[in-house]
């Protein structure tokens, strides 16, 4: 269940609202005038969510490249694709 504050609680209960995005872990969402508007974090929850945006334009990306390009490898090939480039890089080899 979302922690949802009327921003007064920023200034009123700021340890609190500390605490709870520190020791739950979660997000607490501010109201202003009964509508959202604002979200408080901690820097560990925001990193997160920016590592799962990355992966998740990375994933629609590849998506939308797999739909314009017919080529389809299986996991043998990919693997030893990947694993030829992985040794090249490690000795410093451009492949």
């Amino acid at each position: 269940m979302p922690n949802i504050r009327p921003i007064s609680d920023l200034r009123n209960n700021f340890t609190e609202i500390s605490r709870i995005v520190h020791d739950e872990g979660e997000p607490v969402f501010l109201t202003k005038n009964g509508y959202g508007d604002m979200v408080v974090m901690s820097v560990e929850q925001f990193e997160l969510f920016r590592q799962e945006r990355r992966i998740n334009d990375s994933l629609l990306q590849a998506q939308e490249e797999a739909l314009v390009n017919p080529a389809r490898y299986n996991f043998n090939e990919v693997s030893s694709n990947f694993r030829k480039k992985l040794v090249a890089k490690v000795d410093g080899v451009d492949v």
